[in-house]
């Protein structure tokens, strides 16, 4: 049986988990990562996505909007905007998932009319709640951009 390591889920509502586990699949900013005991040490920013943790009792999944990942040799800890049991997931959270980055949106093209930048990233934000939705089997309404 492969080694196992610590996994500690949390939002600012409350902790979601603490177990251990044998592998965490995280929604990295930079791109997606598998997370195993011996992993190098490493921060990373989360993306809206799933966060897959495998381990002895089974496999759980998340729904994480944002955040960060902590990742150890002995384990990870992820520190989530918002955190919600796939299972849990509702239609009506992921609609006011989605409007939130739709203001985020709006807000950055009124703020920063000649900055790509900001606008975006407040673009692929909207995007990757959109695509998390679809992921999941919830439905967004397809914004205006």
């Amino acid at each position: 049986m492969a080694d196992t390591m610590q996994f500690d889920l949390v939002s600012p509502e409350r902790r979601l988990a603490s177990f251990q586990v044998t592998s965490v699949q995280i929604p990295g900013a930079d791109g997606d990562m598998t997370a195993m005991e011996g992993h190098a040490p490493t921060i990373t920013t989360l993306r809206p996505g799933i966060l897959k943790v495998e381990g002895p009792e089974g496999t759980h999944d998340y729904v994480v909007t944002g955040g960060f990942a902590e990742i150890r040799a002995d384990g990870v800890s992820v520190l989530a905007e918002r955190a919600v049991v796939k299972g849990d997931m509702t239609q009506d959270q992921l609609d006011e998932m989605v409007e939130e980055a739709k203001a985020t949106y709006s807000k950055a093209k009124d703020a920063f009319q000649n900055e790509p930048g900001p606008v975006d990233d407040a673009a692929k934000l909207l995007s990757d709640m959109v695509a998390m939705g679809d992921e999941i089997g919830l439905s967004a309404k397809q914004p205006n951009l």
